[in-house]
């Protein structure tokens, strides 16, 4: 990677061994975000380009708004592991994907500071206008890899993305006492909240049986989309927010 500029102009660059072409001239649709989930960020940093660790990022995003690219957009970097969305299972290439300092759940899961989190909307922005991404394919980990992963976690400000122009969302509905769809239940009520999931692109089998696959998945809906309360418990709130998000999608799609 001699010569290697970075794709976004106010980055640095400190180059990982961690990458490899994107496979099936596949190309960038869509953003991953990550939280690091270490004690510092100059730790992540040199995890991520150390070739022991066989793990990288397109990018670093430090507290500070210091933004450190490690690979070329144009190359797959190794950040989304087991994965899928839509069906798709090798994100890693057709991914763009960014790691934000952050120490994660097992250490404090500290907020996000806002200007790390000015430079996550502008990086973002700048990969959208370059890869024409669109909206609903800017994801977090724990959505291509519910249960596996939690990350950026449901402290990550997606409404300050959203209100900057990056990213998919709709207001969450109120979380109220009411019927819900939960764990061992069947039928068509469960049915349809599988299918309107898979309908958004989550990895979730249309079976009728609320599994434990299909809790986790709630889970990792909610902690994007519905943060107040993650529990993977699908009450009106949850279903209500799911709806809203497929009818704004589906307007979107529509223009």
């Amino acid at each position: 990677m001699s010569g290697f500029l970075p794709d976004e102009p106010s980055a640095e660059v400190r180059v990982s061994p961690n990458f490899g072409p994107r496979r099936d001239t596949l190309k960038p649709d869509m953003i991953v975000l990550h939280y690091t989930g270490m004690a510092t960020g100059p730790g992540a940093e040199a995890w991520l380009c150390d070739p022991a660790s066989e793990v990288s990022a397109h990018y670093l995003v430090h507290e500070d708004g210091r933004v450190v690219q490690m690979v070329r957009e144009s190359d797959r970097a190794w950040h989304a592991g087991k994965s899928s969305w839509f069906g798709r299972t090798d994100i890693n290439s057709c991914s763009v994907g960014i790691e934000i300092v952050n120490p994660g759940h097992s250490l404090g899961y500290p907020a996000f500071p806002r200007r790390q989190i000015d430079a996550v909307i502008g990086l973002c922005a700048g990969i959208v206008q370059r890869h024409f991404i669109p909206a609903q394919r800017v994801l977090a980990h724990s959505d291509v890899a519910p249960g596996r992963k939690i990350d950026p976690g449901e402290k990550f400000p997606w409404n300050a993305l959203f209100a900057a122009g990056v990213g998919h969302l709709v207001p969450a509905a109120p979380v109220r006492r009411g019927a819900v769809v939960k764990a061992g239940d069947t039928g068509p009520d469960v049915e349809a909240l599988q299918s309107m999931l898979a309908v958004y692109g989550y990895g979730v089998e249309i079976s009728g049986v609320f599994d434990r696959q299909t809790g986790i998945v709630v889970e990792a809906f909610q902690r994007h989309f519905r943060p107040r309360l993650v529990d993977g418990v699908a009450d009106g709130s949850t279903i209500r927010t799911l709806q809203r998000l497929l009818a704004s999608a589906k307007a979107i799609l529509s223009k």
